[in-house]
């Protein structure tokens, strides 16, 4: 999807402004989400999850309004759908101090570029691993 310029003075909230961007993960309008849709069975549980797309809008409409955190975390959350849910929680204990070595980390981060082209992410393995060094807070090698 090529990304709109969108204007957060006009554009937010998505869900008021801009409907015509938002879609879920297989392709449906977020219009076709009803109540009598669920209901009638016609809503699937993969119809409910926000999509890669509709959060990297979020994060360009954070970043314009000068909120560059809340934009960052939005483009790793876009990231982060195409990883399951269970690596998403292995890596997150893999983030606990203490948890990983700085080698360990690192695989992380390549794995996290290489399999899921998740620059954000690996960015941010990258970082936390270099602040546990600092702060000796990363597991020894044994």
């Amino acid at each position: 999807m090529t990304q709109p310029n969108l204007d957060p003075a006009v554009d937010y909230p998505l869900s008021d402004h801009r409907r015509d961007l938002l879609f879920t993960p297989t392709g449906r309008s977020i219009d076709d989400i009803t109540m009598d849709a669920v209901v009638s069975g016609d809503v699937q549980a993969t119809d409910l999850r926000i999509t890669p797309d509709t959060l990297r809008l979020q994060a360009q409409i954070a970043e314009k309004d000068g909120r560059k955190q809340l934009g960052a975390n939005l483009h790793r959350a876009a990231e982060m759908t195409a990883i399951s849910d269970e690596r998403v929680l292995e890596i997150y204990n893999a983030l606990r101090p203490n948890a990983s070595t700085k080698d360990e980390l690192e695989a992380i981060a390549t794995e996290l570029e290489s399999q899921y082209d998740a620059t954000f992410l690996a960015e941010l393995v990258r970082e936390a691993a270099d602040v546990y060094e600092r702060r000796d807070i990363l597991a020894t090698s044994e």
